[in-house]
């Protein structure tokens, strides 16, 4: 079941979260970073309420948003959570008026299967100069794609 964390949640987010930082796949977060940002999750919980799964957006402007933290632990891998979490935190973002969400990740598959397309990392500077300053590591990255979805259609002049 995906549903919103509660403070009692956010040491398995953190555990969860950091469980992929030595691989690259997530960055590293602090119980800190994951309290202040606890409205933006999304967990998964398996049948005894653990939490298996996570998912978070990072606002960098009124119209986009990144999907972050995306993890799924190993136990539950293959039964198409992740999936479920990206629909489930796209319509979060939707909700909230976002236009486009755009992710960074090493796996194809799941952010094409969800409706993102594979776009260069430069079509969006304002990550770049975020992560410049927190993990340049993040902007370095060659095996890893950046993927963008539009949310929400702007309206366009009429001319």
């Amino acid at each position: 079941m995906i549903s919103r964390p509660t403070e009692r949640d956010i040491p398995a987010i953190v555990a969860l979260n950091n469980m992929f930082a030595p691989e690259g796949k997530t960055l590293l977060r602090t119980p800190q970073f994951v309290e202040e940002h606890l409205a933006d999750y999304l967990v998964l919980r398996d049948e005894n309420s653990r939490v298996v799964g996570c998912v978070a957006l990072d606002e960098y402007s009124p119209s986009l948003v990144e999907l972050v933290g995306l993890a799924v632990h190993p136990s539950v891998r293959g039964r198409g959570y992740g999936i479920m979490l990206i629909e489930e935190i796209a319509d979060l973002a939707r909700r909230r008026g976002y236009d486009e969400m755009f992710a960074t990740s090493f796996s194809e598959a799941i952010f094409e299967s969800c409706g993102f397309l594979k776009e260069k990392l430069d079509e969006f500077p304002e990550k770049v100069l975020r992560y410049t300053r927190i993990d340049r590591t993040e902007v370095e990255m060659s095996e890893k794609h950046c993927f963008s979805r539009v949310l929400r259609q702007t309206s366009q002049p009429a001319g």
